[in-house]
């Protein structure tokens, strides 16, 4: 099996190669770029709007993997709820009557610890009894606190200054406050609440502390909250039971079994009261269709009771060291370079894209799966880092490779139309080192008597003057869409129909044969206005052939030229030379003038080329000759071979109308000299 290595390695060297050329400037803007993409791969949680795409990704993971779970037996949560409220005929705040009544009636129950996630900031009338039956409690219990510093849209300064009076009168009991503090950054609790300075032990690590469970609290952990899923709507993780049934003294007795061993959150279970946002009510996602159990936000008092879990479960997730990020996001931006040098074509480029991205999306589900903590590890950040860097280094390509289309389309747009050089540059294929028939229109162009004026001038003038000429005939031959095959000289050889074959080619074609005339009449003039002393300049003579040639490129792999062969070329060439003695400008074979497509074509009689064996019928280009002229003219002809006599009293009738045209004169001449095959012989 063949190495693809050198082949990968050639490709990235000249993918580099490609982003240096594009400059100094570029490649400090494309470096600058690649830093900015490892910076977002890394820092993509603390940025604005990147961590928004970072809070969805991790809800999402958090939601597709919450693992089921079967009612949590450990936890019991005594709740007001709204039934509670109605039957109590109080909504705010909690009646605090009902709550002294069931914690006399729960303190002989044999509950491991008991936490009270009710906030006491503000005076009432049971207040008294509240407060004797905390301070008689026998079984752990912990008051809920919060400070006015960390909760000032929630507790004005008189609600702080009310419930630490209210905690302070617990002093010398078994009750103690504890904090209740949530993590709400971005508005959903995903993480436990960090350590604050001032506040008290967090709720349920006091409660397991007080149980005689303080290894299990997880001290300092400020990790992601492992939320679970329940397995069945019917079966919630952690049962609820309404507070009135632990306050009246008649059915209290009654739950004494679900009370022994657990732990007990009292707190408030009222819609629109005390609500949290979870992933599993921020995300999209549906784990099941048919259960809304999380399309509902949580109260605060179920969160507490989702950590307690956890302690006890001694699920603390495991954090991702910083070092290890900042490599993870490091090789993620490489990937993003290297797949850019790579300057992949076509459908190669698709597997690779799909497998980094899923690997950038598979390896936080991966790690999340395996009970790794994947707040704060990079998902958008990765995918987007990974495109920045790859932008930043295909851009600096492109502008490499923009200045050098533009190079490439400049050199071959001093030969062929701007329209075919862009072309040519996309599927370079198309000039590759072969040869193919193909059918062209030619055109052959020479100026009269250049060579031997050229011994009259300084070399620098004759350089100058061909110069000028060429670029003005090369330039005619480009707006007209023609090829430029090369220069002889002060000849120049020109083809339509290859590389690329367009409609209209022999439309073209014909017009720019007369342009070039027209090129070289202009010409005349400018150097005769240039320096009257300059030796008079001859006229362009054109020659136009339709055929077929061997089209491509030439040469060898070191140095090619892009040239057309065959005999269409040569007739070209000999149909220019002929202007000369049938002392016309511009002569065309009759195959040329019917595809061309145009009307202006007068028939100027059947010749034999010099050096030819088989006759070629003459068209001349003549637009401004009259339609009737041309159709008397187009007469003669077909009378040559049946009635000779009559073709040339036709064509006398026309010298006489046209006593300076020349080309005129010459076919009379010829259709009197005629040979015995009915053609003329150029000698």
């Amino acid at each position: 099996m063949p190495d693809s290595t050198p082949k990968k390695v050639n490709l990235l060297a000249s993918g580099w190669s490609n982003v240096r050329s594009a400059g100094t400037q570029r490649l400090v803007v494309t470096g600058v770029m690649v830093l900015f993409a490892l910076l977002l791969a890394r820092m993509s949680w603390d940025w604005p709007l990147a961590v928004n795409a970072e809070d969805a990704f991790y809800d999402m993971r958090t939601v597709l993997l919450a693992e089921p779970a079967e009612q949590d037996d450990r936890v019991l949560m005594v709740v007001y709820d709204d039934q509670t409220l109605i039957k109590l005929q109080k909504r705010s705040p909690l009646d605090r009557g009902t709550l002294a009544e069931a914690l006399k009636n729960l303190d002989g129950m044999g509950a491991k610890a008991i936490g009270i996630d009710i906030l006491f900031d503000q005076p009432q009338e049971e207040d008294e009894q509240l407060i004797e039956t905390l301070r008689g409690m026998q079984t752990p219990t912990f008051v809920a606190y919060a400070a006015h510093e960390n909760l000032e849209l929630e507790i004005e300064y008189e609600q702080d200054q009310y419930l630490k009076q209210f905690l302070a009168r617990l002093e010398g009991g078994t009750a103690a406050p504890a904090s209740i503090m949530l993590s709400n950054e971005g508005g959903v609790t995903r993480s436990w609440p960090p350590k604050i300075e001032g506040l008290p032990l967090e709720l349920t690590r006091a409660m397991l502390a007080a149980a005689g469970e303080g290894d299990n609290t997880m001290p300092g952990y400020t990790g992601a909250i492992r939320y679970k899923r329940p397995s069945t709507e019917e079966a919630p993780v952690f049962t609820k039971l309404a507070i009135d049934l632990f306050s009246d003294p008649e059915l209290a007795p009654a739950m004494a079994e679900a009370v022994e061993g657990r732990y007990v959150l009292i707190g408030g279970d009222v819609v629109d009261v005390d609500r949290v946002n979870t992933p599993f009510t921020n995300s999209q996602i549906q784990v099941q269709a048919d259960q809304d159990v999380f399309s509902i936000k949580p109260p605060g008092l179920e969160i507490h009771a989702i950590m307690l879990a956890q302690m006890l479960d001694g699920k603390e997730l495991p954090a991702i060291a910083g070092w290890t990020l900042w490599l993870l996001s490091l090789l993620v931006v490489l990937a993003g370079v290297l797949t850019g040098l790579l300057e992949l074509r076509n459908w190669k480029v698709y597997p690779l894209l799909g497998f980094q991205f899923l690997v950038f999306l598979g390896v936080p589900f991966l790690l999340h799966a395996r009970g790794v903590d994947t707040l704060g590890l990079p998902a958008f950040g990765w995918i987007a880092g990974w495109f920045l860097a790859f932008a930043a280094v295909t851009s600096a390509a492109r502008a490499s490779t923009a200045v050098q289309r533009q190079f490439a389309q400049g050199a071959l747009g001093k030969y062929i139309p701007r329209s075919i050089a862009e072309e040519l540059v996309e599927k370079p294929q198309l000039l590759s080192l072969h040869g193919e028939k193909k059918e062209i229109f030619v055109l052959f162009s020479d100026l009269e008597g250049f060579t031997k004026m050229s011994h009259a001038l300084t070399p620098e003038m004759v350089a100058k003057l061909l110069n000028r000429y060429l670029e003005m005939l090369s330039q005619v031959v480009l707006d007209h869409g023609g090829v430029i095959d090369k220069f002889v000289g002060d000849a120049i050889v020109a083809f339509w129909g290859a590389p690329i074959a367009k409609e209209g080619d022999g439309e073209r074609a014909a017009k720019c044969g007369y342009a070039i005339w027209q090129a070289g009449e202009a010409f005349r003039a400018e150097v005769a206005a240039m320096d009257p002393n300059l030796p008079k300049i001859g006229k362009t003579r054109v020659g136009l052939h339709w055929g077929e040639a061997v089209v491509g490129n030439f040469g060898g792999e070191r140095r090619i030229q892009y040239t057309a062969l065959g005999d269409s070329m040569n007739t070209a060439a000999r149909l220019e030379a002929a202007n000369k003695p049938l002392q016309s400008s511009v002569m065309a074979s009759r195959e040329f003038a019917e595809l061309s497509g145009l009307d202006w074509w007068r028939p100027m009689g059947r010749v034999v080329l010099r050096g030819r064996a088989r006759p070629v019928n003459l068209m001349e280009p003549a637009p401004e000759f009259p339609v009737q002229d041309r159709q008397m003219l187009e007469q003669a002809i077909e009378l040559i071979d049946n009635n000779r006599a009559a073709a040339i009293e036709l064509i006398e009738e026309l010298v006489r109308r046209y006593p300076a045209d020349t080309a005129l004169e010459n076919l009379l001449m010829r259709t009197k000299k005629l040979n015995e095959e009915g053609v003329y012989v150029l000698g």
